[in-house]
């Protein structure tokens, strides 16, 4: 005989069930080593948003800006190791750990945002299997503004850049200070103003951006503008977190992730004028680079681009390969 109590307990149990299952919520932490007012932060924390927006609050990510949660070059460590369960690299940092990260930090080998776009296309299928090794998937993929030359003092050549003290935030950075005779000092960007304001550096190669963010224009005076590379962020997350989410969550990311990718070009380039005016407002001398200047950091890219292809080998050799037929 069917017992009514019974029953009802267990309706009222699977209703419950029911009711957690569809009000369970999801928490990531997002690593980001940039300031909150930088266009890459930005563009995140609205990424963080759609995705709030997409799955009604089911899955919510928390953004934390200028490094405070991770320092940049720990972030990737964190994302592979679930202590965060994504985060933003500078791909370019990570060039010791395998040549395909160092591709678009390579001097004059894509120097448009066109370029810039085919190259990562290009290298796209070896960067995603060579991340799924290491249990990573990559949400989205954003650039920075072609960079150039911050310096203390005027610069005609490279010879004028012999034994200044030079910036290094990645292995490519430190090898054109090798290559032109500077002195390479380590320094994130959480610590360039304070590096600036100190004499600890008095040049170093980035973005309109960064010289913006980092107030670059109140201890240096010089900018020129050789578009030299376009280097790339690149979102991150642990593939166990993304692989966790249901169907529909997974689904609602990958979208929120394409939408943030598209808006994040399209940022980067109308903001890398914007970026150049402020500066130029600021005091700062945007200069392009003189003929002698121009011929002389090609012929560092020159070497730069051998030196890839060596340590790349015949993988290497079939992106750029497939970058220059695209």
């Amino acid at each position: 005989m069917r017992n009514p109590y019974a029953h009802a307990v267990v309706t009222a149990f699977a209703g419950l069930a029911f009711s957690l299952g569809a009000h369970a919520q999801t928490k990531w932490d997002l690593a980001n080593a940039y300031p909150a007012t930088n266009y890459h932060t930005e563009n995140i924390t609205q990424f963080a948003k759609d995705v709030d927006a997409a799955t009604g609050g089911k899955l919510k990510i928390t953004v934390h800006a200028n490094a405070s949660l991770f320092k940049a070059p720990e972030i990737k460590r964190a994302v592979q190791s679930g202590q965060a369960q994504a985060g933003e690299i500078l791909l370019a940092n990570y060039a010791n750990e395998n040549p395909i990260y160092a591709l678009d930090g390579v001097p004059f080998l894509a120097t448009t945002y066109p370029e810039a776009r085919k190259l990562y296309d290009a290298s796209k299928p070896a960067m995603d299997k060579l991340l799924a090794a290491q249990g990573i998937k990559v949400l989205f993929v954003v650039p920075w503004a072609p960079q150039g030359i911050y310096s203390k003092k005027e610069v005609a050549s490279v010879a004028d850049l012999r034994g200044i003290k030079w910036r290094a935030y990645s292995p490519a950075t430190a090898k054109i200070a090798e290559l032109i005779g500077a002195q390479p000092v380590q320094i994130q960007q959480a610590e360039l103003s304070a590096a600036m304001a100190t004499g600890v550096i008095e040049s170093y190669m980035s973005s309109g951006s960064t010289g913006y963010d980092t107030k670059t224009f109140e201890h240096i005076k010089n900018f020129y503008d050789t578009q030299a590379w376009i280097p790339k962020n690149a979102i991150l997350v642990n593939a166990k977190a993304f692989d966790a989410l249901d169907a529909t969550t997974k689904a609602a990311v990958a979208k929120a992730a394409a939408d943030a990718e598209a808006r994040g070009w399209k940022v980067a380039q109308e903001k890398n004028d914007d970026y150049k005016r402020l500066l130029a407002e600021r005091g700062m001398k945007v200069r392009k680079p003189s003929p002698k200047l121009d011929a002389d950091l090609r012929q560092v890219g020159a070497t730069m681009q051998v030196d890839w292809l060596k340590a790349a080998g015949a993988d290497g050799a079939a992106i750029v390969d497939s970058y220059k037929k695209k």
